[in-house]
């Protein structure tokens, strides 16, 4: 097709061969020997899934840890610091997942979400409007969503690039944060301290502690309702003769996510207090893991998932399989502005209240980067919430440990963040090319 790049033109969504070459190899394998195999062809391939950022990773942890003073880096209190520093990062990262997928962007992101959580603050003020905190969460996440369905609405409806409209957004989200600010007795700066019940329940979101007991209790539950999910959908697919990874596959990702939980509920069940005691999981923790597992459903495992990434991978076909582009899109604008609401959210708790020194704008970089990071493509198609989650801890590691380091200078942040982030990019393109030119071979 004359003036479409030779990338866009090998990626023909609805093409069996394109399609052949996008089913993951666990769902094509019978065996564990197989999905192996498979696996390994698609990494010569350039399709190294998330394998660049968990070494990424894996590098970062053993750098700092080995220069940290007193190899600080993995003890609890740190981990659990990390944990908090990274949550904004990895719930705004994964916001911004449904547009990148989409093959867009949406600078707007930090503002509109930042408006969410400075109504929910107001709302809450006990000398005000006294809201208790269930309404008060809903109304912030409701003009959110309403504000990214608008912007969606204009992107998808108008033909306008998303670039500008959510640029545009950007904008004025932060007027009307501002002025949002304003509203009540507190100069601009509502904040949580005080004994009412709802105030402390904003400040719990990322502050508060489960109890050490019910920590390991929700743990084994969360581990085994996500096993038997897996399981029995496995086993459903097999007996209804469609295509599902093999037992022993299942078996092994069920065993690793044990692992993560036993690791992770250990980590913050240790005592953290310099004085007294300070033990038990944040529920910033299951708060994360509600959203990943919520999104990770809704992308993988439904037909609107499936109808956005056809839509990023090849906007034209979808149209003509019969999907409401115009619709999907414009839900997928309101999805991202409602999760970039919950991460703001959070960092009002992390804050213990709002104020107008949040750089949004800022937030709105270190999304995208987290997103790609982690392994979200920017050209469309290709991304999963988990990547916004890995992304976001890399991002936090790096901060983390220069802080610890004693390098505070935001400068050395950025450099470093920036480096990071073009090796993501590098590695992405470098797949995609990959991935291209195998498929130009293959037919």
């Amino acid at each position: 097709m004359a003036g479409v790049a030779p990338e866009q033109a090998a990626d023909l969504t609805a093409a069996p061969e394109a399609a052949k070459a996008e089913v993951p190899p666990e769902l094509i394998a019978q065996t564990l020997g197989e999905y192996l195999r498979a696996y390994g062809a698609r990494i010569r391939a350039g399709e190294s899934g998330v394998l660049p950022v968990i070494a990424a990773m894996f590098a970062i942890i053993l750098v700092f840890w080995a220069i940290s003073p007193n190899h600080v880096f993995l003890s609890p209190v740190n981990l659990v610091n990390l944990f908090q520093q990274a949550a904004v990062f990895m719930v705004l990262a994964m916001a911004e997942g449904f547009a990148l997928i989409l093959g867009e962007i949406d600078l707007s992101v930090g503002y509109v979400g930042a408006i969410g959580a400075a109504i929910t603050v107001q709302l809450i003020q006990p000398i005000t409007t006294n809201w208790n905190w269930i309404p008060a969460i809903l109304a912030g996440l409701l003009a959110c969503t309403v504000f990214g369905a608008i912007q969606g609405t204009l992107i998808t409806r108008l033909r306008l690039p998303s670039f500008i409209v959510t640029l545009a957004g950007f904008l004025i989200a932060n007027g009307i944060f501002l002025k949002i600010l304003l509203l009540g007795p507190f100069s601009g700066y509502p904040n949580l301290a005080g004994l009412s019940d709802n105030l402390q329940v904003i400040y719990n979101l990322m502050w508060g502690t489960i109890d050490p007991t019910v920590s390991w209790i929700g743990a084994g539950v969360v581990v085994v309702g996500l096993g038997l999910f897996m399981w029995l959908g496995d086993s459903r697919r097999r007996r209804s003769g469609l295509v599902a990874p093999p037992p022993s596959l299942t078996l092994i990702k069920i065993g690793l996510i044990a692992i993560v939980a036993i690791v992770v509920v250990a980590i913050c069940n240790a005592n953290r207090a310099n004085l007294g005691t300070l033990e038990g999981v944040p529920w910033m923790i299951p708060i994360v893991l509600a959203v990943l597992g919520a999104w990770t459903v809704l992308l993988q495992r439904t037909k609107f998932g499936r109808y956005i990434y056809a839509i990023g991978g090849n906007p034209e076909a979808a149209r003509r399989a019969g999907i409401n582009v115009s619709l999907v899109r414009t839900v997928a604008f309101a999805l991202c502005s409602f999760t970039a609401g919950i991460a703001l959210l959070l960092y009002a708790s992390l804050l213990n209240g709002m104020s107008n020194n949040l750089a949004g704008g800022q937030y709105v970089l270190y999304a995208v980067a987290a997103a790609v990071i982690g392994g979200t493509s920017l050209f469309g198609g290709r991304g999963k919430p988990l990547h916004g989650v890995l992304g976001g801890l890399v991002i936090a590691a790096i901060y983390n440990g220069l802080y610890l380091q004693g390098i505070s200078q935001v400068e050395w942040q950025y450099i470093v963040t920036g480096l990071v982030l073009l090796a993501a990019i590098i590695i992405d393109a470098v797949s995609r090319r990959g991935a291209s030119s195998g498929s130009v071979t293959r037919t």
